[in-house]
């Protein structure tokens, strides 16, 4: 059974009469939302799917924590937006001039990316929630039961408290109404009123039930928030997850401070970039997006990518090859026979899909091989899979040959081959006679084979390099007369399929290439 209805049963049988299964999800817009975010998104999603299928009615809501305070500049924002470190994300002016706030910015960008995907949440924006007073109740009731809280986050640590400490603990964060940065030391909390100073001067005294400027603080924040939409599902990060982590403190103030039992919860692992061991981070600047990816992959084959994986496994997130491989198993696996696969795989293409039919488009590694031998142009990348016999509208062509470029350009250049414009005579001296004697019957094939289907002309290929009755050895001789045709006519050790070689290079240009005295 595939993780995400093994979830989605586990909900059913502990809540069964439940009217509607509210999922939730929720980040920080401190930078761009990478890819690693991206993963605690469609943990939720896939579960929320798998409850539909299973006949349930769902909410899928999304947090923006951007009335969380501003910690650090990330590598593409201006360094001058230190100075408002400490205040709430949803204050700060937009880096790139585009947007109402900084929040704005980086939430609008993410929203974005998640439509293509056919992910579209409720989106709740805690800036406005805090605002608008909804949390007032649940502040005044942590602020009378501070010290009971306090006690239950210092059973999850191992360092020594006071009860001096304990006397001047306060489960909130107070953005100052002058400075608005949340630099302020409490120093009273009597008659529902909170007293406090600030780093920059200003002092005050606050009725919590009427202020828009405390905020409950995270292990506070989250079990309260989960009690206010009455939350059954929602999973966390590795950081979130040990022993001593958020989940758990959390579970424990959602039990004795909010009377409510804590949701089902799956913690997932991080996602690093391929050739990196640095976690991604927002606030650092040291990520990918899944706009980013978007520029390379189907929205289909990245659900895909994280479907196939138990939330708790960790991969890595490669642009190298690994593309290649990436789509091509989607695409094996995406046009097998039904009952052909097994049922986890099925399951995870199934929760995969955006669009009610199936994308109708050549494979992706066809034309990365054949995109720079006809110098990127889309309508000879058609031609030449006409000639083949995969027969495409020039839409359907055009969005592949969009991301197969920007992949080859940007992440792959290695792989822009090109072709040569004169006989490689210094290469051809380095061959055996047996392997000169291949490449002038390679020529015979194409000069005779004008009129073979590709598959016959294959079959007449293979025989160029024959050895009967040893079949290791036959595959050894192909291999290497494809490394020699590909160096010939490309300077490479690989290249596309020959069909597609000769194709997009053509019968004339490649034998002249390839057309040696004997």
């Amino acid at each position: 059974m595939h993780w995400a209805f093994r979830i989605a049963e586990e909900l059913i049988r502990k809540h069964p009469d439940r009217e509607a299964y509210v999922c939730a999800s929720g980040i920080s817009p401190s930078g761009s939302v990478h890819i690693g975010n991206f993963r605690e998104v469609v943990t939720t999603y896939f579960v929320v799917r798998a409850l539909q299928q299973l006949g349930k009615k769902t909410r899928f809501i999304f947090s923006w924590d951007d009335f969380d305070r501003f910690r650090k500049v990330p590598k593409n924002v201006d360094p001058t937006f230190e100075q408002y470190i400490g205040m709430p994300y949803s204050e700060i002016p937009c880096p790139f001039g585009c947007h109402i706030s900084y929040a704005e910015h980086f939430e609008k960008e993410f929203e974005q990316s998640l439509r293509e995907f056919g992910i579209v949440p409720d989106f709740i924006y805690q800036s406005k929630e805090y605002g608008a007073r909804r949390y007032q109740t649940q502040i005044v009731h942590a602020l009378q039961n501070r010290k009971q809280i306090y006690d239950i986050l210092m059973n999850f640590k191992t360092s020594e408290h006071s009860m001096e400490e304990r006397e001047r603990f306060y489960p909130v964060n107070v953005y100052c109404e002058v400075c608005r940065k949340d630099t302020v030391n409490i120093h009273e909390f009597q008659d529902e009123r909170l007293s406090y100073i600030c780093s920059c001067g200003h002092s005050n005294s606050i009725e919590v039930a009427l202020a828009t400027n405390i905020k409950l603080n995270w292990k506070v924040d989250w079990p309260m928030r989960w009690k206010a939409e009455e939350v059954v599902f929602e999973p966390g990060g590795r950081d979130h997850s040990s022993a001593t982590g958020s989940f758990n403190v959390s579970k424990e103030i959602a039990s004795h401070i909010f009377n409510f039992q804590a949701p089902e919860y799956e913690p997932y692992d991080f996602i690093c970039i391929k050739g990196s061991s640095e976690k991604m981070s927002s606030s650092s600047g040291n990520n990918i997006t899944p706009g980013d990816l978007l520029k390379i992959y189907t929205p289909e084959v990245i659900l895909f990518m994280f479907a196939k994986y138990q939330p708790n496994a960790p991969f890595h997130i490669g642009l190298d090859d690994d593309v290649i491989r990436n789509y091509t198993e989607y695409e094996r696996f995406s046009q097998a026979e039904q009952g052909r696969l097994k049922e986890e795989i099925s399951a995870a293409l199934e929760l995969s899909s955006v669009h009610s039919r199936i994308r109708r488009e050549p494979k992706f590694s066809h034309v990365a091989s054949i995109m720079p031998l006809v110098n990127f142009d889309v309508s000879l990348v058609r031609e030449v899979l006409e000639r083949t016999g995969e027969e495409y509208t020039l839409k359907e062509v055009a969005g592949v040959c969009e991301r197969a470029e920007y992949w080859l350009k940007n992440w792959c250049s290695e792989k822009v081959l090109l072709i040569n414009d004169k006989i490689n005579q210094e290469f051809f001296k380095t061959l055996t006679d047996l392997e000169r004697q291949w490449i002038a019957e390679f020529v015979n094939v194409l000069l005779d084979g004008i009129d073979l289907q590709d598959d016959e002309l294959m079959r007449s290929v293979y025989d160029v390099c024959h050895v009967k009755d040893d079949p290791k050895k036959k595959r050894s001789n192909q291999k290497r007369l494809f490394g020699i045709i590909y160096q010939l006519v490309l300077s490479s050790n690989s290249g596309p399929r020959i069909p597609l070689l000769i194709h997009s290079v053509g019968r004339e240009r490649l034998i002249a290439l390839l057309d040696f005295p004997i």
